[in-house]
């Protein structure tokens, strides 16, 4: 590493911290020649990911835009910033785990709807009304249906476990 003062290159590590987010490496160093000391910064660099939109344009990947539509899926229904922020770590995450430098805009729609699926029923409505662009009433009571019957489906297979375990 150059020192930034006196442009040197032998410089020694004297301290190394993991980040407070586990990503980065924060070392202070000393210059062999001048003795001033100064701090770099290691972090994996991640390339940008691109979202092909319906139209098929391309755009960086935006965790700010994601979380904005995912809050207002989330207003004034009980779910945390932290749960809010655990479902956006989980989508990046999933989709730079792929390797893939593009992802379609309907993959993430997909990623969000299954989280908040699971999270919150009326939150994955209103986010599933607006990314399958809910054309009217129809679609919003197939919508509904459909989660209908999966809930009285689980209620059905939670009720047959609770009398499978008290029959033993």
């Amino acid at each position: 590493m150059i020192c930034p003062f006196c442009s040197h290159e032998l410089t020694r590590v004297v301290d190394k911290r993991e980040g407070t987010n586990g990503k980065t490496t924060r070392r202070r160093r000393e210059c062999q020649k001048c003795g001033r000391r100064f701090t770099t910064f290691e972090r994996v660099e991640t390339l940008d990911l691109l979202v092909i939109k319906k139209d098929n344009r391309r755009e960086i990947f935006d965790r700010a835009k994601l979380r904005s539509g995912i809050i207002k899926s989330c207003e004034k229904r009980p779910v945390s910033a932290q749960e809010i922020e655990k479902i956006i770590d989980e989508i990046e995450a999933d989709l730079r785990k792929t390797g893939i430098s593009e992802v379609s805009s309907k993959k993430i729609g997909e990623l969000v709807t299954k989280r908040l699926k699971k999270l919150d029923q009326v939150a994955y409505i209103r986010f599933a009304s607006v990314y399958r662009q809910f054309a009217d009433i129809s679609d919003f009571e197939k919508e509904l249906t459909k989660l209908s019957r999966g809930f009285k489906e689980k209620q059905s297979f939670s009720t047959n476990k609770q009398s499978f375990s008290t029959n033993k």
